[in-house]
């Protein structure tokens, strides 16, 4: 017998978040008692509004989310297993929600697979499942069925895959099922197998996918910040994951060298949703990390706030890139200094030690300097920490974007089918899935969300460089829009210049 144990960041993700709950809003989440018929829940994952919860959060599950429409627990472990290999390249996943809307009419390729396939309509979606198959229509023993789907998933011999294949025909023709319908059943098994979830396996997952769900609708800084305290993980970078947490209302607070804690926190905050906003920690902030964050917050939780950038670096040994890149971050705003005076006094303040005089470092007190302009605190706040805590860089770019005829990503969900349209954003993720036929899918993200873009193999050939090595993207195509789901397919690319950095797009993962 094999078991296998699963370290999931989704696990310490949720964690976090309860224990922020609790910290914070004084209430207790246990995720073995939720209510799995939350109606609100549901509703939400339906509209996919799925950005950060577990498993779902990719863009073939969030094309799949508003047409399996799930409803009740089961859907959910039915939605976690159909976005894998093994259902996709044995053709379930079409099939299983056509039925599923009731859209089309089905019936066993033969009355022995009625055990098996009963509950998913006929389709295989679990591994024991297509075990089931092989026992049902052709007589195979439950350890045959195993060696079955072991032989089948590993590859590893031929010839036992030929000794196998004969075993099932003879079986099945023995059971009266014709050759064709055998050749059918055994090629659906061969297809699945090895690439399939155990059921059980799904209703754990589908557990997880509840839960960070419920999380996400009730208590969406808590959700945020706690998967901003488990990273690196999940499907969506930082930047990504605190732009989707603005859009639902919460408000993000960039780091403080008296107010933040090592990761991310919460404070009060009436005007955010759910009353509390998020202040980033320090740890993320670049050349910082976790040890210098620790020292930073045991000292002021010791003796007391920080005066100055000067009493910082007397009482705490830090080196002049994790100085800087604090002022850059906008850690000192706190204490008076705008962050061009800070990024200079912290120059001055990185040749103080413990050991020496107080007040004799030179250049502490830093001359009048021009503020930075809106634009240059976001490229300040993607440079320091790879997040831009009160806008998105491309609303920089909505006037010269609306006056080249594009939309934004909001106005993309409502375009109707056929249009040809203009869009552009940054570039979160390429993906060019196996099953897809050499198509590069493309996210883009501005200020109002994010758009699925599919780029043929023909245009990602003509425009490679560009599709390839651009951070951000102007595209225009042809909208798809059909049962809640809108792509865009693109027959023109061009470079968009954001003139700063969005970190880099998370590709062919």
């Amino acid at each position: 017998m094999k078991f296998d144990l699963l370290g999931l960041g989704m696990l310490s993700a949720l964690h976090y978040m309860i224990d922020l709950i609790a910290e914070h809003h004084g209430e207790t989440v246990d995720i073995g008692k939720l209510d799995l018929a939350d109606p609100n829940v549901y509703d939400m994952l339906c509209a996919a509004d799925a950005i950060g919860v577990f498993q779902v959060e990719s863009r073939a599950q969030l094309a799949t989310l508003p047409r399996l429409r799930p409803r009740k627990f089961y859907d959910l472990v039915v939605e976690v297993a159909l976005i894998r290999p093994g259902p996709i390249q044995g053709g379930s996943v079409h099939p299983y929600i056509a039925r599923r809307r009731g859209e089309e009419t089905w019936k066993h390729k033969h009355p022995l697979l009625a055990r098996s396939l009963d509950r998913t309509l006929g389709v295989p979606l679990f591994q024991e499942q297509v075990m089931q198959m092989a026992v049902d229509v052709a007589s195979f023993t439950p350890a045959e069925a195993d060696l079955l789907r072991r032989a089948m998933g590993a590859k590893r011999s031929s010839a036992k895959m030929r000794k196998l294949a004969k075993r099932f025909f003879d079986g099945a023709a023995a059971n009266g099922v014709d050759r064709d319908t055998a050749v059918s059943v055994f090629e659906q098994i061969h297809a699945f197998s090895g690439y399939g979830f155990p059921e059980a396996h799904s209703m754990s997952f589908a557990l997880l996918v509840y839960a960070s769900a419920h999380l996400k609708y009730y208590w969406p800084a808590a959700f945020c910040a706690g998967l901003l305290r488990a990273q690196p993980m999940g499907f969506y970078s930082p930047q990504s994951l605190v732009a989707d947490a603005r859009r639902h209302g919460v408000i993000v607070r960039e780091p403080d060298i008296n107010a933040s804690l090592t990761h991310a926190t919460l404070e009060p905050e009436p005007e955010s949703t759910g009353g509390h906003a998020i202040r980033l920690g320090l740890a993320a902030i670049r050349d910082v990390g976790d040890n210098p964050a620790d020292a930073i917050v045991t000292e002021r939780q010791t003796n007391g706030p920080y005066a100055s950038i000067g009493e910082l670096t007397e009482r705490v040994r830090l080196k002049k890139p994790a100085i800087e890149a604090l002022a850059t971050a906008g850690a000192f705003s706190s204490l008076g200094p705008e962050r061009r005076q800070a990024l200079w006094a912290a120059g001055a303040a990185a040749t103080t030690r413990p050991e020496h005089l107080p007040g004799l470092a030179p250049g502490l007190d830093a001359p009048a300097l021009p503020g930075m302009t809106r634009f240059e605190v976001t490229a300040a706040d993607l440079w320091a920490t790879g997040i831009s805590p009160g806008t998105h860089p491309v609303e920089y770019l909505r006037t010269w974007l609306t006056e080249r005829g594009a939309i934004s990503a909001a106005q993309l969900g409502q375009a109707e089918d056929g249009a040809r349209v203009w869009i552009g954003g940054a570039v979160t993720h390429r993906q060019r899935p196996a099953t897809a036929g050499g198509i590069t899918f493309f996210n883009l993200e501005d200020e109002t969300g994010m758009a699925n873009v599919l780029v043929s193999p023909g245009l990602w050939a003509r425009h490679k460089v560009i599709a390839r090595s651009s951070a951000a993207l102007l595209i225009r195509g042809q909208v798809q829009a059909a049962e809640g789901v809108v792509t865009l397919v693109a027959d023109k690319l061009e470079r968009l210049d954001l003139s700063m950095t969005t970190g880099p797009s998370r590709d062919f993962r």
